[in-house]
């Protein structure tokens, strides 16, 4: 085996960090080159996540790397802590179909699940399920107000799986780090007890897997797979609405595993009582642990997550930076981290270090992913304003049509310019369930469409909610609705 010269792997590093700065990763430095050996040139990870997460993700482009620098057609493959005598830079790999390597000679690693363990009772995650990210670790979550009783959820049941909290359902919108807290309790628990088994899937797989038992004949094996488990955690179980056989199977998957005192875990985008269609038993066994929300970051949280992405990526945001972004970007941490992304590419692109102004430059070109900021509170203001009402009113129960109407109207702006679920814009008004805001939805399209003066008073009370964040808008009262 030849040893690798290590300029090169340093030179294969500069070039991604180059050519591909969404990929990179400030733990790549930790990444060890090995040896060359029948064109393959091989390198060390020293976690089995990391490992799985760089074939699965990161390998074509580590790939295109060596060869541009190079000029050889070499491939990469990555070894971890389980690859036994190939960790040593004289031996030879393990062969294929040996104890220690898969079919392809790589320690179970196959592209179709994510971290591979064997189908039998073994420790570790299985195959089958979702990709771990390195980056979904309680190191990097960052803690503020909106997710502190979620987090401290998660860290008790790693202490004590099966006894704390079984189940814990966590929910909120889209992007507010449900699936990070997930797979920080992956990591966390297989980091402390490896012989623990552990399957981590999203429902849709559940429900083809399911499909696929069924159809094979193979329920005997679908069962196993999901109850012969130390914890199992799904991702977007809210999923499970209208599937009837499928909710029933579940129902018997959660029976085996809360019996036997093993750790359930369930991201939703709403609670299970407002998960529609679903059997009243699941709501109810969903209930008996701890049911805990997730809510949008707010200012200072969102700085924080600012900083943290870009440490993930080894790139250093400035405080004023951090702040501009967390400003203009408000509606969830993926998009918190697209922006992340956009500076990166820019700063790599023109040479220079993240700043104010170049944090400016990045979020004021076209991206989709970076909006002006705009609040529950701009719309209700503007609402209230062209109406002549009062919060309370939109708040209270009352059905009047004088105040049904501004509501309806504040719940379709807010569905327009936030990211806020239904659930949680019922909430501002009322503590309104998600039924009522579709409803409203459906009826101010209903009647912009046949009412052109409305219309225009929509579009009025549009621009006026896109400008609140520049000053006035100079839109004055349109006449009467």
């Amino acid at each position: 085996m030849a040893k690798p010269d290590r300029a090169v792997w340093q030179d294969v590093l500069w070039h991604l960090r180059q050519n591909h700065p969404d990929t990179c990763r400030q733990w790549f430095e930790d990444i060890q080159p090995i040896g060359i050996e029948g064109g393959v040139f091989q390198a060390y990870v020293d976690q089995s996540v990391r490992q799985r997460y760089l074939q699965r993700q990161c390998a074509a482009q580590f790939t295109e790397a060596l060869q541009a620098v190079t000029g050889k057609l070499l491939s990469v493959r990555f070894l971890g802590p389980d690859d036994g005598a190939a960790l040593h830079t004289n031996a030879p790999r393990p062969p294929a179909g040996s104890s220690a390597a898969g079919s392809n000679g790589q320690v179970h690693a196959e592209t179709t699940g994510g971290e591979v363990r064997p189908a039998d009772r073994s420790g570790g995650i299985r195959q089958g399920g979702l990709l771990i990210s390195p980056d979904y670790t309680f190191d990097n979550f960052i803690v503020g107000p909106e997710n502190r009783l979620a987090h401290a959820a998660a860290l008790a049941v790693c202490a004590s799986p099966g006894r704390t909290y079984n189940p814990l359902f966590v929910h909120g919108g889209v992007g507010l780090g449900k699936t990070h807290l997930l797979q920080a309790v992956c990591q966390r628990l297989i980091s402390a007890s490896p012989e623990m088994a552990i399957y981590y899937v999203s429902c849709e797989q559940f429900m083809t897997q399911f499909m696929e038992a069924v159809q094979a004949g193979e329920m005997n094996d679908f069962r196993h797979r999901f109850r012969d488990v130390d914890v199992l955690l799904i991702d977007d179980i809210h999923f499970l609405a209208k599937r009837d056989r499928t909710q029933d199977e579940f129902f018997h998957t959660f029976n085996s595993l809360y019996q036997g005192q093993k750790q359930i875990i369930l991201s939703s985008d709403a609670p299970p009582t407002d998960i529609p269609d679903l059997e009243a038993r699941l709501v109810s066994r969903f209930q008996c642990g701890l049911v805990v929300q997730m809510n949008p970051p707010c200012y200072e949280t969102r700085v924080q997550i600012v900083k943290q992405k870009g440490r993930i990526r080894g790139l250093n945001v400035p405080e004023e930076a951090a702040c501009y972004v967390a400003q203009h970007v408000s509606s969830n941490i993926r998009e918190l981290e697209g922006a992340v992304v956009k500076i990166h590419s820019l700063s790599v692109a023109d040479g220079e270090a993240v700043s104010l102004d170049l944090a400016r430059r990045a979020l004021e070109s076209d991206s989709p992913s970076v909006r002006p900021e705009v609040s529950i509170n701009n719309i209700i203001e503007a609402v209230i304003n062209y109406y002549s009402v009062k919060l309370t009113d939109l708040q209270s129960k009352r059905r009047q049509k004088s105040i049904a109407h501004p509501r309806q109207v504040c719940m379709w702006l807010a569905r327009k310019h936030t990211r806020y679920s239904l659930e949680e814009i019922g909430g501002y008004f009322g503590g309104r369930d998600h039924t009522t805001v579709m409803h409203a939805l459906k009826a101010i399209n209903r009647r912009r469409q046949t009412d052109a003066d409305f219309g225009r008073v929509l579009d009025a009370l549009d621009d006026r909610v896109k400008a609140a964040g520049n000053g006035p808008s100079g839109v004055t009262r349109a006449p009467s609705a």
